[in-house]
């Protein structure tokens, strides 16, 4: 199916949130973890969300250029056309944008998108990242009121985080500690000067102990009751119905089936994959070499096993397991069997 419209992406998400469910945000790198991604969300009869980051943007334009923008279109041009053939519908993420990457990242990409819609077209992405994580949450806040409006001329969406994510996301390094719990004042605050969508729609990434990358079980404090707490007081202030946030889960690697369950009856409506798609699909190339060692590299003067070495044949079965944790997040998550 088509990638999303702006009216379909919000029927997604709405859904979700009255159904009890959250859609995986997938980040992917290449044009092989699309596919690899498509694959999953396809067999588990699941929409999602595709995501990029700056990061990602870069290698999709290349790694001798500087060219993150160009990268983010040539991610979203690949989705938009090869998503057609699958029976899914998708929308199209910006993950993480820090400060230092507004001016050459999300707000071209917001202009690209703005000069679609002047054309009469949907704009290129459906939701954009603004990670105001490394600054104080008053600049942060303010940042977000001047993306905020034409995110809303455009039909897209905006997502801030509101908090700190511990640990390291393309760069972005945070240590662990007390700072990774937002507070109800800080959700007051921003509300304040966003709103409940009047002035566009956001989606919040609250943080309950969120650390990026891989970690053991008990290594990092979750409390994902912490969402609920502050849902309920920004309800009771504000007199709103229930869940009055639409959540983002970030860094959830290692996480348990519970303290997922928890977050998304809490108001998460998209939970961000990485860490755990990328072991998948490098784990499985791994195994492929490892397996066929002497048919990869060509040992002791003779000529290998084309078949092996072939990027098609290790890149058909590292998406098919990339697919498999596709599939499996959205078991998690309660998004299986779920499509507009």
């Amino acid at each position: 199916m088509p990638v999303a419209t702006p009216d379909q992406y919000a029927e997604m998400l709405d859904k979700a949130k009255s159904t009890g469910f959250a859609f995986p945000a997938i980040n992917a790198s290449s044009s092989s973890t699309i596919n690899g991604i498509l694959q999953g969300l396809s067999d588990a009869g699941s929409d999602g969300i595709i995501q990029v980051t700056t990061g990602g943007a870069d290698y999709f334009a290349g790694q001798s250029v500087k060219a993150r923008a160009s990268g983010a279109l040539a991610f979203a041009a690949f989705v938009t056309e090869v998503a057609k053939n699958y029976p899914v519908t998708v929308a199209l993420h910006t993950d993480h944008c820090p400060k230092n990457a507004l001016d050459d990242f999300l707000l071209p990409l917001i202009a690209a998108s703005e000069d679609e819609v002047k054309a009469g077209r949907n704009p290129i992405f459906q939701s954009h990242m603004w990670d105001g994580s490394a600054v104080p949450l008053a600049e942060n806040l303010e940042i977000a009121q001047q993306i905020l409006p034409r995110m809303k001329a455009i039909s897209s969406i905006l997502e801030v985080e509101i908090g700190v994510v511990g640990g390291e996301e393309d760069g972005v390094t945070e240590e662990i500690g007390e700072h990774l719990y937002t507070t109800l004042d800080d959700a007051i605050a921003t509300v304040e000067a966003l709103g409940f969508g009047e002035q566009g729609r956001y989606m919040a990434a609250l943080t309950f102990g969120n650390v990026h990358g891989v970690y053991k079980p008990g290594g990092v404090k979750l409390r994902p009751a912490l969402l609920k707490e502050i849902q309920d007081g920004l309800a009771a202030k504000y007199g709103k119905d229930a869940l009055p946030l639409d959540l983002v889960f970030h860094g959830g690697s290692g996480s348990t089936d519970g303290e997922i369950a928890e977050a998304v009856a809490n108001g998460v409506v998209k939970m961000n994959i990485d860490t755990d798609t990328q072991y998948a699909y490098s784990r499985s190339i791994a195994d492929t070499v490892l397996k066929n060692y002497d048919g990869f590299l060509k040992i002791d003067g003779e000529v290998g096993n084309k078949k092996v070495y072939d990027p098609r044949a290790w890149g058909k079965t590292a998406e098919s397991a990339l697919a498999l944790r596709v599939v499996e997040s959205t078991k998690q998550l309660g998004s299986a069997g779920h499509k507009i």
